[in-house]
């Protein structure tokens, strides 16, 4: 039984993608603790079945399917019939769900690398958004956020993100196209942009190349520490509140200043 909490976000549902680690599971976790009720999906069925195992543990409203590719529009369109079984209908939309090859472009593999990275950066957005449109016209609006990166408007020295970068700016167009198209629906579509965040992902690559940890933290203007996934988590709340009514096409930098230097 899920504890009743009066917070930001209570009475509202929320799916949530990419639960088993990182700024997905900060943000079904933070989301869950101001109060709504999330519908989590990952790839990773060890992961996620983790992540609900903390839900349980602070009494918080978590479920989860999985594993799910966000990839096969089958199952994006599994993920909505499966929250709307729970609970009717869904207030917002989290697609912090990702995945990106790095690599310099001499060695990059066109199908290991870079189409897969675009795939599973922008396919999984688009068919998920496609999927969840429906449901959020019928309830009269709602927020979906996506998330696009300081790589989309920057290159850090040091990084072959070259198939990120073109992944994530493209979320960043998409993104004020759904914002336009959603407009007349009470559709809000915002994106966030992390700037280099500590996970699980980003931690085996930093301790590979220790120099780039410094080179991120020379672009910041915050300079005693790269991000958390909770830096993030709580941007995405405020866009999935009542806060952020008014406030659609944006997209808020989560980078400690980086590309405003």
């Amino acid at each position: 039984m899920c504890a009743h909490i009066q917070g930001r976000l209570a009475g509202k549902v929320a799916l949530v993608t990419g639960i088993a680690s990182g700024i997905g599971q900060a943000c079904a976790l933070m989301f869950a603790r101001q109060g709504a009720r999330v519908v989590g999906c990952d790839l990773d069925a060890a992961g996620a079945e983790r992540t609900i195992a903390l839900a349980q543990a602070e009494g918080l409203c978590l479920d989860s399917l999985h594993p799910c590719d966000l990839t096969d529009p089958g199952q994006a369109r599994e993920l909505v019939m499966f929250s709307v079984a729970l609970h009717e209908e869904f207030d917002c939309l989290v697609n912090a769900a990702a995945f990106a090859a790095f690599a310099w472009i001499e060695e990059m593999d066109y199908q290991s690398h870079w189409q897969k990275t675009l795939v599973a950066e922008l396919d999984s957005v688009f068919l998920l958004c496609q999927a969840a449109w429906p449901v959020l016209r019928e309830r009269g609006g709602g927020s979906i956020i996506n998330f696009a990166s300081a790589n989309a408007w920057m290159a850090l020295e040091g990084s072959p993100a070259l198939a990120h970068c073109a992944g994530k700016g493209g979320v960043l167009a998409m993104t004020r196209q759904l914002a336009m198209e959603g407009g007349p629906h009470g559709i809000r579509v915002n994106t966030l942009s992390p700037g280099l965040i500590e996970t699980g992902a980003t931690r085996d690559h930093l301790a590979r190349d220790p120099a780039l940890r410094q080179t991120a933290l020379s672009k910041q203007m915050l300079r005693q520490r790269i991000g958390l996934p909770e830096d993030v988590g709580w941007a995405a709340i405020y866009l999935a509140s009542d806060e952020s009514a008014w406030v659609t096409g944006s997209d808020l930098t989560i980078d400690a200043g980086a590309t405003a230097s």
